[in-house]
């Protein structure tokens, strides 16, 4: 198959739609549904983020795609207990691969609500049940097994979006897409993410654990496909907070770091015992976790709302409460994919627990970035490799 006709494009009034190959055939076999313009954006590149995430790590990869960034990334590192029970998934049986997108799924859960979903590796089919009861728009991987993909077909009324992908598929070393009727044309980055990148230290830390090193090999290769300005904070493998999109360093800096810290406060005491009345579905959940977690909650009190979802009345976290939870988060890892113009980015990161750095260097700034993370014993690498994606 050459080609593939489209519902529309990005939106209803963009016809005719298509993908196509100008050579060959395409890469990929839709097994159900109609997959539409924005769904292989999301799985393209999304696809190519879980692919070197696994050649990189030798790890199952997967990662929760919306409008051309990921929501979340993770390799397939096991789950403790209070992980499972944030995630929803403390009542299944966990592969691999299922475990990677529970993580993926569960860093930034409001945000994947309607995602898109890439694998790394087979779709087996501990992890078709794990999509089967979220909310999501479908799902790309290299193959999926029979009883996968029974489950798989039976969401969304059979209407779900299944891809397989061929993964030996290798791209035209050269690209090309139009805008205003102009075509833009470059060579593809095909740069290849590993340690060596991780060399030279300008920060009086120097050497850094070897998970430090993969967490933060996660967070430049996630940040390749993500849309720029961006900034990914990362931790045990898996992506817990990125900014994107942003037109300063410094707001995705806050961003993404606002997301890390709401990661780690789901996982305080207090939440995890939230008195939510039976039948409460996990979106409704999710959402009322974000509100209690927020500084909105005693407008939320005052309003009533919060007898929709609770039997009890929940006593809200201070803000002094939330910063000394907080204050026990470190050891986070953090990439950007240019490089700090000053010293705030460090600031900033440091209040979410970031230990370790990796940034392209360049700045004219540079000595009082490194004497920030110097301030607070971060290590910080200097890539030289920017990672702007468009």
């Amino acid at each position: 198959m050459q080609e593939l006709e489209l519902k529309y494009g990005c939106n209803p009034n963009q016809k005719p739609s298509r993908i196509f190959m100008k050579e060959g055939e395409l890469p990929i076999e839709v097994l159900c549904g109609r997959p539409g313009y924005i769904n292989f954006l999301d799985a393209f590149n999304s696809w190519q983020l879980v692919k070197e995430l696994k050649e990189a790590t030798g790890l199952p990869a997967a990662a929760s795609f919306k409008h051309v960034s990921p929501a979340g990334a993770a390799l397939a590192i096991p789950l403790d207990d209070v992980l499972k029970k944030i995630y929803f998934v403390d009542d299944m049986e966990l592969t691999p691969m299922a475990t990677a997108y529970a993580r993926a799924r569960g860093a930034d859960r409001m945000s994947s609500y309607g995602d898109w979903i890439a694998l790394s590796d087979t779709c087996d089919a501990a992890t078709a049940r794990l999509i089967a009861r979220e909310v999501s728009d479908g799902i790309i991987a290299p193959g999926y097994t029979d009883e996968a993909l029974e489950i798989l077909r039976g969401k969304r009324k059979g209407n779900y979006n299944v891809v397989r992908i061929d993964p030996n598929y290798q791209p035209a070393p050269i690209e090309q897409k139009d805008v205003f009727g102009i075509t833009f044309e470059q060579g593809r980055n095909n740069f290849k993410i590993d340690n060596s990148l991780l060399q030279e230290f300008p920060t009086a830390i120097k050497e850094i654990p070897d998970e430090a090193r993969r967490d933060l090999i996660v967070a430049l290769i996630t940040l390749k496909y993500t849309q720029s300005n961006s900034v990914c904070y990362v931790k045990d493998g898996q992506a817990i907070g990125i900014g994107a999109g942003q037109q300063s360093r410094v707001h995705c800096t806050r961003l993404a770091g606002n997301k890390a810290d709401f990661w780690f406060l789901r996982q305080h005491p207090r939440v995890l015992a939230l008195p939510f009345k039976k039948g409460i579905r996990r979106a409704d959940r999710d959402n009322t976790i974000d509100v209690y977690i927020s500084d909105d909650y005693m407008d939320v009190l005052a309003d009533g709302i919060w007898e929709q979802f609770f039997d009890v009345k929940p006593e809200p976290l201070t803000r002094e409460e939330k910063r000394a939870w907080l204050d026990t988060l470190t050891g986070v890892s953090l990439g950007s994919d240019a490089f700090f113009p000053f010293g705030d980015n460090i600031e900033r990161a440091h209040k979410s627990g970031v230990l370790y750095i990796a940034q392209p260097g360049g700045s004219i700034r540079d000595d009082n970035v490194i004497e920030t993370c110097d301030k607070y014993g971060i290590a910080m690498a200097f890539t030289g490799m920017r990672l702007f994606h468009h």
